[in-house]
């Protein structure tokens, strides 16, 4: 079964609660990365809670991939809600 992923296309039920885990994870983190990478992109591994950061998206892809060759991970611009894409390497 499909569901709406807040504008991000259809995706399947068991996906939405892995990125629904890397949400909550972000959240408990926002804080603390906020004050040490304003501005900065987090890729959370929502599995195991680990994440890498980037000074952009394609440096934490970067750093995500050598990290976490083969994961779909969750992606956030710290401080704020907006970048929230999965990609898997």
């Amino acid at each position: 079964m499909e569901k709406s992923n807040k504008g991000h296309g259809m995706i399947r039920e068991d996906e939405a609660e892995y990125f629904d885990r890397g949400e909550r994870l972000y959240r408990k983190l926002r804080s603390q990365l906020e004050k040490e990478h304003p501005d900065e992109v987090v890729a959370i591994d929502p599995d195991s809670g680990e994440y890498v950061i980037g000074r952009d998206e394609l440096d934490a892809a970067k750093k995500a991939q050598e990290k976490f060759p083969g994961k779909l991970l969750d992606y956030f611009r710290i401080g704020e809600d907006v970048l929230h894409k999965f990609r898997r390497f």
